[in-house]
């Protein structure tokens, strides 16, 4: 019996083990899931300096037309002045220490320097550009969340707090399995009949985009010897993902095998269009998915059901895309009794509303419609029409989109 497309997610999200954690250096981290909590050990910034190029002054001694003897120099890096003497003020460069005393900063082009002297020609308020010990963080402050992806501004303020390594989860070892005797490598010869074998590189591609490593297996022949072998292989991985076998017909083999494994299998066939003949089961705790050979639905169910899978093993918090509203424009039909997964183009209006439309033919044998899709849209199973004019929920695809970025 078929299940339906969020119960067959939950289920998956359910029995994906999670990954062990690993230090590595921190450039290695990034794009990675945190393992830990990141909490602050020093302040940020550690002192008080100048955010501008100007002098140093207490604001007590600065009203205007008054003038301040210049009586010293500070410059980023260099060694901090001592307290600041009343009445005076110090020449100081973008990101030096400020004088003991000093409460404010006055630009270059705020006043007026003759004789070794300035003359205050705009009022001068406290605290006027200055980075104050510890306004960016402080010590104790919980910074980043373990499961957080490291983007390069968490790389940027782990940096300055010095932490040249991380622990994370581990990338997940993905192997990617093609099967079929009609299938050859895009570098074989061409045979009468054949099929190239574009699952293994477009499932690689994929897993690569989210942070996971693929181990290529190759193509396994609809007999069991080969489909045996090749199993037995892609099992040392992490996670092991097939492509074709899993229909109804006799050479649909993958399950048959996959069983002589010991694999739990947790549902077979979704309730959804494209995708229907989907599985999923744990072998020796280790997720295995079994896709439709189909191009189109290989990628929307890996899309849809496995990056998910695999970007919590990885650690991540934040798995599904966020869903948005966009609004159709234009009418769109689909048989009942099916989630259909649609690829649809998105696009702005005038006033900057998100709009939707098919990205062309939907039939699963055209794999150009999805060249022209940015995203998904998810149409529920009990309907049969969209009107124009009505608001519908989509994801987009990819790290970025064609949305005119």
């Amino acid at each position: 019996m078929p299940i339906s497309f969020y119960e067959a997610r939950q289920r998956i999200l359910d029995h994906v083990p999670l990954l062990d954690m690993e230090k590595v250096p921190l450039l290695d981290a990034a794009g990675r899931a945190l393992g830990q909590d990141i909490v602050a050990d020093q302040a940020l910034p550690i002192f008080n300096n100048s955010a501008m190029d100007g002098y140093a002054v207490r604001t007590e001694d600065c009203t205007l037309g008054s003038s301040l003897p210049v009586v010293g120099q500070l410059i980023a890096g260099g060694k901090p002045h001592d307290t600041i003497q009343p009445a005076t003020a110090v020449r100081i460069m973008t990101g030096a220490a400020l004088p003991q005393g000093a409460d404010s900063v006055i630009p270059f082009e705020n006043c007026r320097e003759e004789d070794s002297a300035i003359t205050i020609t705009q009022t001068v308020k406290k605290g006027d550009h200055i980075r104050w010990a510890g306004e960016d963080v402080r010590p104790g402050d919980k910074l980043i969340s373990a499961g957080t992806l490291l983007r390069p501004s968490e790389i940027s303020i782990l940096a300055s707090l010095r932490h040249a390594t991380l622990n994370v989860r581990r990338r997940a070892r993905v192997a990617i399995l093609a099967t079929g005797d009609e299938l050859q490598d895009i570098n074989e010869l061409y045979f009468e009949g054949g099929i190239i074998n574009s699952n293994s590189w477009a499932l690689s591609a994929a897993v690569k985009e989210l942070g996971a490593i693929p181990v290529i297996l190759g193509i396994a022949r609809d007999n069991l010897s080969d489909l045996r072998t090749k199993i037995r292989e892609g099992l040392q991985a992490d996670a092991l993902i097939t492509s074709a076998g899993v229909s109804a017909g006799d050479r649909d083999l993958v399950r048959e095998v996959l069983r002589e494994f010991d694999t739990q299998e947790l549902f077979w066939k979704i309730n959804i269009k494209p995708g229907h003949p989907t599985a999923f089961g744990l072998c020796q705790n280790k997720p295995v998915f079994s896709l439709p050979g189909n191009p189109v639905s290989t990628l929307l169910t890996f899309e849809e059901f496995v990056r998910p899978a695999l970007l919590q093993m990885m650690g991540h918090r934040t798995v599904l895309r966020p869903l948005l509203k966009a609004t159709l424009t234009e009418s769109l039909k689909k048989k009942p009794g099916r989630l259909q997964i649609m690829r649809v183009a998105l696009s702005f209006d005038q006033q900057g509303e998100l709009q939707v439309a098919s990205a062309g033919d939907q039939n699963t044998g055209i794999v150009r419609t999805s060249l022209h899709a940015q995203g998904i849209a998810l149409l529920a199973e009990e309907r049969d029409f969209f009107v124009a004019g009505e608001k519908i929920d989509v994801h987009l695809l990819g790290p970025s989109t064609a949305l005119g970025y």
